[in-house]
């Protein structure tokens, strides 16, 4: 199997987005891309993805999918949220968490993450300091944000991390970013990014894939 067409395996058998998983309907606009900021502030901590996948999709459906909203809501609203998607030892937290990010979204950018795209310029180095400003969000939270939100931000792509670039390579797949990219469509990025981090986190993933 070339690379192109273990590309397309990853993309088959792996391929779904992480923010299409949570619900959010990613687009160029102010709700949506703060809810792939509550989602990578979820992802922080040492957690089960499904289960930061879960409590992402109860916040939203409790209507906390702006950052007025999750500011408005109450800490014990947000705890309760994140309960209920079995968000343990962390949704204290995170409730906290959550709330001041939201303050400082308002604050810093009015509430629309579109204004640090145009604070951040084009460069990424700077967008990753600005989203790191964020409570809880660290580098790898800013990697998740940057992973995904290449599928709206055009001077954010060709971005695979760490992750995805280790499992990339243990299936004999070119190890940079560019070169990742030229294996699929531009619109498939994200899809191989994620799928790529699936396959890392799936122990017999590697395996299969080899195999198929």
């Amino acid at each position: 199997m070339d690379s192109k067409q273990m590309a397309r395996q990853v993309l088959h058998s792996y391929g779904e987005t992480y923010a299409g998983e949570a619900g959010i309907r990613l687009r160029d606009t102010p709700a949506p891309l703060y809810q792939l900021l509550v989602l990578c502030v979820l992802f922080a901590v040492p957690i089960r993805a499904q289960t930061a996948l879960a409590a992402a999709r109860e916040l939203f459906a409790a209507g906390f999918r702006t950052p007025r909203a999750m500011a408005d809501s109450s800490w014990q609203d947000r705890v309760d949220a994140l309960g209920r998607a079995h968000y343990r030892r962390y949704d204290e937290s995170t409730a906290t968490a959550l709330g001041d990010g939201a303050e400082l979204v308002l604050e810093r950018w009015h509430g629309d993450l579109r204004a640090l795209r145009k604070q951040a310029d084009g460069d990424l180095g700077r967008m990753r300091e600005l989203l790191r400003e964020v409570p809880r969000i660290g580098p790898t939270g800013a990697d998740i944000f940057c992973r995904e939100v290449q599928e709206v931000w055009p001077e954010v792509r060709p971005f695979f991390d760490a992750r995805a670039r280790k499992t990339a390579a243990g299936l004999g797949l070119p190890r940079t970013p560019k070169a990742l990219a030229d294996l699929v469509q531009p619109r498939e990025l994200v899809r191989l990014a994620d799928g790529l981090v699936r396959v890392g986190l799936t122990p017999e993933a590697t395996e299969k894939l080899r195999h198929a």
